[in-house]
């Protein structure tokens, strides 16, 4: 019988990677044979092996430029997760912190981050921090908001119960709210990594940096503006990539902590 649940966790997982896989081999086919028999020129669209090519041949220029923007959203991803947090857990042990801050960070969340990143990069040291901060902000809310709601969501009868014993509030914040908060932090975990990626290209757009330091979001603009299209697709290619590693890694990561004990992840390994 073990051996048959093995078995069957191992076609489940090979079909899991398999299937997209599949997916994504037949769109590029379909890509490839519009382009060929359309006779789309390459300034409009190019095929992937164009793209390929392009992707071998600028690698040294989209490489750096990769690494300043994966730099800038990990960065401001970890940042917002100590800091979303430390400030949830402030906001749920005292309702006057709660009612003092909880509406900043939400007229913070709802502003457009591309209406306040000129004040940012006014009064930020440099334009890698101006980056960055929009970035955190970003990120923040949804991490601050799951934790929140995790930390508020624990079973009233468990609470009684720490009560019952006499344990103090730090006792019951430590061994019951954060660890029954979990599954909401790990959500805003992936909902988070996604949008400090979108917010530290949407930031260097706002921001028009340029130069050795730049990030992949001026390798698009400059291969739009010199008609560069492999290029373009190239880069977009790897913000891409970058975006599911981040994903993976949040789920995987959310997996290895929630995989023992709670519902939604026992059920998807069942």
């Amino acid at each position: 019988m073990a051996n048959g649940n093995g078995l069957g966790a191992s076609r489940d997982l090979a079909l899991r990677i398999l299937t997209p896989l599949a997916v994504v081999g037949l769109l590029v086919v379909i890509w490839w044979a519009g382009v060929k028999l359309t006779a789309t020129p390459v300034y409009i669209l190019p095929d992937p092996i164009t793209v390929v090519a392009a992707l071998v041949r600028d690698w040294q220029i989209l490489w750096p430029a990769f690494l300043v923007t994966a730099e800038i959203t990990l960065v401001s991803l970890g940042l917002a997760l100590v800091g979303g947090s430390i400030f949830a857990i402030l906001l749920v042990q005292s309702r006057w912190i709660e009612l003092a801050f909880y509406p900043i960070a939400v007229v913070l969340q709802v502003t457009p981050i591309v209406a306040i990143s000129p004040l940012i990069l006014i009064y930020a040291p440099t334009t890698q921090v101006a980056l960055l901060i929009c970035a955190f902000l970003v990120a923040f809310f949804p991490i601050l908001s799951n934790m929140v709601q995790g930390l508020k969501s624990v079973d009233h009868n468990h609470l009684n119960l720490f009560e019952l014993y006499g344990a103090s509030r730090l006792q019951t914040l430590w061994h019951l709210k954060i660890p029954a908060a979990q599954p909401y932090f790990m959500t805003g975990l992936k909902i988070g990594g996604g949008l400090s990626l979108i917010a530290a290209v949407v930031a260097e757009f706002a921001a028009g940096s340029a130069g050795a330091g730049s990030g992949l979001a001026f390798r698009l603009l400059e291969s739009q503006f010199r008609l560069n299209i492999p290029r373009l697709f190239a880069a977009l290619l790897m913000l891409s990539a970058l975006g599911v590693a981040i994903f993976a890694a949040t789920s995987f990561v959310a997996w290895l902590v929630l995989h023992r004990w709670h519902e939604s992840s026992v059920e998807r390994e069942n």
